[in-house]
């Protein structure tokens, strides 16, 4: 039986008249995600995903408030993306991630392939479109995360399943998402906007 470890400390959600006791202080243990996704986990400091999610969104909104248009395009080296690009690549990683947690959540056994993130900033339109509709797209793609973590019951969250050829859980699903967003909001802070 899947669940999530016993913490002295617990969040507790009414759903649909249901009430679901989701431990969420708990953080990915060993053996629950590919290694290479350590270096995101080990940069979120909270143990609960769920509000680190959340303050984040606030964070990253007060960052890219105020921005005028031309910010958008900048580069801080020549092959690098552009700010705009950052942020499409973000709020598509989200989304993959996202997709891959509802999926593994709901016992879906069917390996789930990787992607190939410069193909997919090389793909999109994010140089042509507007920065503040690309916050505002963010804003939405952290809303649903946030909506889909925090509307899990507690055996989703130890869940496994395989993506990009590796098995993973929900859980780390959700602090991948939360590190990646830190280790792009610090290359953001030190390098677009110093």
């Amino acid at each position: 039986m899947n669940s999530i470890p016993t913490n002295s400390t617990t969040n507790s959600t009414t759903t649909a008249n249901i009430n679901i006791n989701v431990n969420i202080n708990v953080r990915p243990q060993p053996g629950e995600n590919a290694p290479y996704y350590d270096r995101y986990i080990s940069l979120v400091p909270s143990n609960d995903v769920l509000a680190a999610l959340d303050e984040q969104r606030r964070q990253t909104l007060l960052l890219l408030s105020g921005l005028a248009e031309a910010d958008g395009d900048l580069r801080y080296a020549p092959d690098k993306w552009s700010l705009k690009e950052v942020i499409g690549h973000l709020n598509d990683t989200e989304r993959i991630m996202s997709y891959r947690a509802l999926r593994i959540s709901r016992g879906d056994a069917t390996p789930i392939e990787g992607y190939e993130q410069d193909d997919y900033v090389r793909n999109s339109p994010f140089a042509r479109r507007p920065l503040a509709d690309l916050i505002e797209d963010y804003i939405a793609v952290r809303r649903a995360t946030v909506s889909l973590f925090r509307n899990l019951d507690e055996a989703a969250w130890t869940r496994r399943g395989v993506a990009n050829k590796c098995e993973v859980t929900v859980r780390a699903l959700a602090y991948i998402i939360a590190g990646h967003e830190l280790h792009h909001r610090k290359i953001i802070e030190d390098k677009y906007l110093k």
